[in-house]
């Protein structure tokens, strides 16, 4: 019988009032059922928005650095259950066992860099231009933050949003995604452990036009956090600009590995590989294109095509498998959609552009790793998120044509380029309009302590991660103090 899961609002595990359910399965064997979660609605939601407000002012007048100290025991708890929630996750969203410990590991860094934040929220102290007067800036808590987070990294990204709202002195309220709320409940149950008050911390299950909008919409949030499709973010910014509330939008991608006729390829093929095929795909900073110097280009793709032929699909659990299965039946269509695009368009397949249905892999949504070739720039699969192990090659000239045809997308968050010149290197650097660009690495490996994010309709200018996420988790307050003993006057002109 499936494990039974419930909401936390309030400061207690709670059924959806309504009483609904809905099941969590294993998209590598869709007879798995992982667990039976709350289907929740607006009730719910409005009760752990108040349950966040009513803890608001006892947590933000928490010492910073005691907040820390919280943290710092939730990067140990979070060592401790390292394999068993890896192996969770897996069951819950498909990828191999050494990406979701990769996606843990990257929580538990999280935490204990949230912990050495404790201490350091930074404010300024500068000069006066008036006598007797001392001027200030510190970083003060907003309110009541609503988390918004996908299923591709079940506890990476919550923990991005989640530890440095909580670190700067706001209270939260946890939406995640419907394909991997057993991770969700599990990090939630961490943060109670490590001692965040009850009430500071609600989590919420159920669909995102039951439970994101209203979260969204509700007047006693003050700042959201999304990370998802563009459309959707899209929709956020607007309903939220109705409140002005704060806003942090981590969208799609469309990215790109440039080799070139130097690139070391060999080093290049591994590049692509991992980042083409690591999460099967489904990462927003995956490798979705790759563009080859005209030079390299046959010598390359016939590297390419015998690796992808080797890729073994599975269960995630298991060591042997390369990738994994998409995430559901709604991916699995996405995928055979625009693979028949671009077949419609004159791209040529030159591998995988089936669903894998042998022995085991009948029992999951599983789609063999696809790679067009004969692309050209303005195709659809050129330009739009497929989401899905698909990948896209492009022939160029030479080092302009290469970045020009990279920055061809709506979108702008990761990018590679596969080089021994140092002048194309910081070419790339300055000219690809994205928030990351990698110099002979593959475009997907965040590092906890480094800003994140994109450009474009990638997002809208925030960042997670590193230094840069706690500043749109506070807002800088001024003080002033005058200890002369008479009124004076700034911006009057006291020259």
């Amino acid at each position: 019988m499936a494990d039974k899961y419930q909401n936390f609002i309030n400061g207690e595990w709670v059924d959806a009032a309504g009483g609904e359910t809905f099941e969590n399965r294993n998209p590598a064997n869709w007879d798995e059922v992982v667990g039976v979660f709350p289907k929740s609605g607006e009730e719910d939601l409005n009760a752990a928005v108040a349950a966040a407000r009513e803890a608001y002012d006892e947590w933000r007048l928490t010492p910073a650095p005691e907040r820390g100290n919280i943290m710092k025991r939730v990067g140990d708890i979070m060592v401790q259950r390292k394999e068993e929630l890896s192996r969770l996750m897996t069951r819950e969203m498909g990828k191999v066992l050494a990406e979701t410990r990769g996606d843990y590991q990257e929580g538990i860094d999280t935490a204990y860099y949230a912990s050495g934040e404790g201490r350091r929220l930074f404010g300024h102290t500068v000069p006066s231009e008036l006598p007797n007067k001392f001027n200030m800036s510190m970083r003060m808590p907003i309110g009541v933050a609503g988390i918004i987070t996908p299923w591709n990294f079940p506890m990476a990204i919550p923990t991005w949003k989640i530890f440095p709202a909580l670190l700067c002195g706001n209270t939260v309220v946890f939406k995640p995604a419907s394909d991997v709320p057993a991770t969700a409940t599990k990090l939630v149950e961490i943060l109670l452990d490590a001692g965040i008050p009850p009430k500071a911390i609600n989590l919420v299950h159920g669909s995102g036009s039951k439970v994101g909008t209203p979260l969204i919409k509700h007047p006693d949030v003050d700042l959201i956090s999304f990370t998802g499709s563009s459309e959707v973010g899209k929709i956020i910014s607007s309903e939220s600009g109705k409140d002005l509330k704060r806003v942090s939008l981590e969208l799609g991608g469309k990215n790109a590995q440039i080799v070139m006729d130097d690139a070391k390829l060999d080093l290049a093929l591994d590049g692509v590989i991992w980042g083409a095929f690591g999460t099967t795909g489904q990462r927003c900073t995956a490798t979705s294109r790759l563009i080859l110097h005209e030079k390299i280009h046959d010598e390359f793709l016939e590297m390419l095509l015998d690796r992808v032929a080797k890729l073994r699909l599975g269960d995630g659990l298991l060591e042997s498998t390369d990738v994994g299965p998409v995430v559901n039946e709604s991916q699995i269509k996405t995928v055979e959609y625009y693979v028949n695009v671009g077949q419609q368009e004159g791209a040529k397949l030159a591998i995988g552009g089936e669903v894998a249905k042998d022995g085991d892999l009948a029992k999951g949504w599983f789609y063999k790793p696809t790679v067009f070739t004969r692309v050209t720039p303005e195709m659809r699969i050129a330009k739009e998120e497929i989401f899905g192990p698909v990948l896209s090659v492009l022939k160029v000239k030479d080092v302009k044509e290469a970045i020009d045809v990279l920055n061809n997308t709506e979108y702008g968050l990761s990018s590679s380029m596969y080089t021994q010149d140092i002048n194309n290197a910081f070419r790339a650097i300055r000219d690809i309009q994205c928030g990351i660009t990698y110099i002979n690495g593959a475009t997907i490996g965040a590092e906890a302590h480094m800003p994140f994010g994109g450009m474009k309709n990638t997002g809208n200018g925030h960042r997670e991660g590193g230094w840069t996420v706690y500043e749109f988790f506070s807002e800088v307050k001024v003080a002033y103090v005058d200890f002369s003993g008479k009124l004076q006057r700034a911006q009057i002109d006291n020259y």
